[in-house]
């Protein structure tokens, strides 16, 4: 059993705010898009597993990892945190709102934080189960971690760029706190993606990308993908960045198909990392290094790239994707920059808020895109803020975690 100790009612106070309003988040469906079929997700399961409470609001989560590798997770509803454990001091974090993987260069630690929300398109499931260290996936090299839309079924992918393994990992079996391989595809070092797409992957690797079903045995046909770099999953399916524009990886009676989104005519340097609140399908990234040529904006749903003017260097941007076209932009001087995601212009500014973190280097900085609220983490700083972009970009509230966060992830949603 997880021990349990206090949380300061200041940082509560604040982080429980900022609970009620991801809490509450509502996804869009594409129209004519079966989410559960492009995640592998189970209808009639309606994201449920053996020992698993279902309740009437989104459970929502910090999960952090310190110095050391140490694992806490806040339950936001009733101001307790658990000790989870200790894994790897990670190099990356990636978390799909459910579990966390903590990646450094000999492997990935995977901590369920027991809080997990389902899409049923048009009303969502909430559950809450014992949150856990659910252990290591070895490897070399810090890994790639893909993951879909479902947290209780399909599959999850690792890719270890120093052995050029391709690695897929059953996620049904991660949501039992079990750790199994359904497969691991040898293949030469360099950089690579393992894009789950129901039961089955889509890795790229060596300028090519090869489907696979869940034995490792290829399906179907290859495509060329030219240095593969970045990938994400929206609501229509999974990305992965190409040298010429992207592949959207989609199901369609039940087969994986993979479907070219090239690049303007005038293309400007190629998107490497992608961005969006969760779930949309639309998908921000910078075009160059700072986002000198400007903001690419990729419509999984249109099948159309966008190329927006950057106002000043900036270092990570991410689509809100809403009714008004939020986009959020870090910048390199460490104000958060509100725009239009339509046109570019900008909308809003704060002052100044990571300088710090970007001057040290602080891997842990996150810019992250809700419904309602942008939350920026600034390691350095030890302080978490919440925009309300909507509202000239104001600093709706701000808290301070109690140990210094290395990295964090909002679990539950």
């Amino acid at each position: 059993m997880s021990s349990l100790r206090p949380v300061p009612s200041s940082f509560l106070a604040a982080v429980a705010a900022l609970s009620l309003l991801t809490g509450c988040a509502s996804a869009d469906p594409a129209p004519g898009t079966d989410t559960a079929a492009t995640s592998g997700a189970d209808a009639d399961a309606h994201g449920e597993i053996a020992g698993a409470e279902e309740l009437a609001e989104a459970q929502v989560g910090l999960t952090l990892v310190g110095p050391g590798g140490g694992v806490t997770h806040l339950d936001l509803l009733d101001e307790s945190v658990a000790d989870l454990g200790t894994v790897r001091e990670p190099d990356a974090v990636h978390s799909d709102g459910r579990y966390l993987f903590a990646i450094d260069e000999t492997g990935v630690s995977i901590v369920d934080s027991g809080v997990w929300t389902w899409d049923h398109e048009d009303h969502f499931h909430y559950y809450r189960a014992e949150p856990r260290v659910i252990g290591d996936v070895e490897g070399a090299g810090v890994a790639t971690v893909t993951t879909t839309s479902s947290s209780t079924t399909g599959g999850t992918g690792v890719f270890f760029p120093e052995s050029g393994d391709a690695v897929l990992l059953d996620t049904e079996a991660l949501s039992k706190g079990e750790l199994v391989e359904r497969f691991r595809v040898a293949g030469d070092p360099g950089s690579g993606i393992v894009l789950p797409v129901g039961s089955f992957a889509a890795i790229a690797a060596g300028d090519r990308v090869m489907l696979r079903d869940g034995d490792g045995e290829q399906v179907g046909v290859t495509e060329d993908c030219v240095a593969a770099e970045g990938s994400i999953t929206t609501r229509v399916g999974g990305v992965i960045g190409c040298e010429d524009g992207a592949l959207l990886v989609t199901l369609a009676d039940g087969m994986p198909q993979m479907e070219r989104i090239p690049y303007p005519d005038d293309a400007a340097p190629r998107a490497r990392q992608f961005a969006n609140r969760e779930g949309r399908p639309r998908v921000a990234a910078l075009a160059g290094e700072g986002g000198e040529a400007g903001i690419w904006i990729l419509d999984t749903r249109a099948r159309t790239w966008t190329l927006l003017p950057a106002p000043e260097p900036l270092v990570q941007v991410t689509a809100v994707d809403d009714d008004d076209a939020h986009l959020l932009a870090l910048t390199e001087s460490g104000r958060v920059l509100i725009l239009d995601g339509e046109t570019g212009a900008l909308r809003a500014a704060t002052e100044p808020l990571v300088a710090g973190s970007l001057a040290d280097g602080a891997g842990g900085i996150r810019l992250l895109a809700d419904q309602q609220r942008a939350y920026l983490t600034g390691p350095v700083e030890r302080t978490v803020w919440e925009l309300d972009f909507a509202d000239d970009a104001r600093i709706a509230r701000t808290f301070t975690p109690t140990t210094a966060p290395l990295f964090a992830a909002l679990t539950g949603r």
